[in-house]
């Protein structure tokens, strides 16, 4: 190992040129694939995704048009995104070391933070749609 380059030899990439293509394609699914089944192991991403599983079809009962059934399955998948970006901030902070530090600390939070608005705009959207279809109506 190089005393300039800290990163071993074993964790930098294997490819010694691009990958283009069809390939680079069928690789980045593969790779999606892999973030997927990650974010599947995490409590907080699993108990969303089974949510998913029961809110985006009752999207399709609760919308009465296109544009309410999009907005309604686009605040749940907005929720998995966020979880998915919030768990790749907390391993890469985790990464770096599991010492507390007032700055991972403040990564951390943040990414809390962001799936809490999440979750809240997605919470907004469903009562204004059960409220409009059940009461309102």
């Amino acid at each position: 190992m190089n005393q300039s380059d800290p990163t071993p030899h074993a964790e930098t990439p294997m490819h010694s040129k691009p990958v283009r293509g069809v390939r680079r394609v069928i690789n980045a699914f593969g790779y999606s694939a892999q973030g997927l089944k990650a974010g599947l192991t995490e409590p907080a991403f699993l108990e969303e995704a089974i949510l998913a599983v029961i809110m985006i079809p009752a999207a399709f009962w609760l919308g009465q048009t296109w544009v309410e059934v999009s907005l309604l399955v686009s605040v749940v998948v907005l929720v998995l995104i966020t979880e998915l970006l919030n768990t790749g901030i907390e391993a890469a902070i985790d990464r770096i070391g599991l010492e507390r530090h007032e700055l991972s600390k403040r990564a951390k939070d943040v990414g809390s933070a962001a799936v809490m608005l999440a979750l809240l705009l997605c919470g907004g959207v469903w009562l204004a749609a059960l409220y409009t279809r059940f009461i309102a109506a």
